[in-house]
């Protein structure tokens, strides 16, 4: 069965919803649509405003966008989340099982961010931005401590 955007979207914000939950976040959601931020979680002192994405798998990278887009009548428009709307992206790859959580400002003018899941054929580590150093258990774990 092939999902709509929206239900893509539906799914990665339950999946991460479910993930944060089981980590011991407090996840909050906005009363009405239409923000830039789909959730909040709650870290000791502070809250982090999270966009949820649906990524994709293309071989050994994950793919998250970091951009809403929509139809207009000049066609698609899209838009970046900027670091004054969202501190954070979380991803979820379905072909994964598994969700990501990306810091804003480790990718503050990127439109997508690959992660790369084993070595790249040519052994090239420079730049690369490792899915294991944003998987989603881990990732939070730093932010809330020990």
């Amino acid at each position: 069965m092939l999902l709509t955007t929206d239900q893509k979207g539906a799914v990665a914000e339950l999946a991460i919803t479910k993930a944060a939950i089981e980590l011991g976040v407090e996840v909050y959601r906005p009363v009405a649509d239409g923000g830039r931020c789909d959730l909040i979680f709650g870290f000791a002192q502070r809250l982090v405003r999270v966009q949820c994405k649906w990524a994709s798998r293309r071989r050994e990278i994950v793919v998250v966008r970091c951009y809403s887009a929509r139809r207009s009548a000049t066609g698609l428009v899209h838009r970046r989340y900027l670091p004054d709307e969202v501190d954070a992206i979380a991803a979820y790859c379905a072909e994964l099982d598994q969700c990501f959580f990306l810091p804003r400002e480790r990718f503050p003018e990127r439109t997508t961010i690959q992660l790369r899941l084993t070595a790249a054929r040519n052994n090239q580590r420079l730049g690369v931005n490792w899915a294991g150093d944003y998987e989603f258990g881990a990732t939070l774990r730093r932010v809330l401590g020990p």
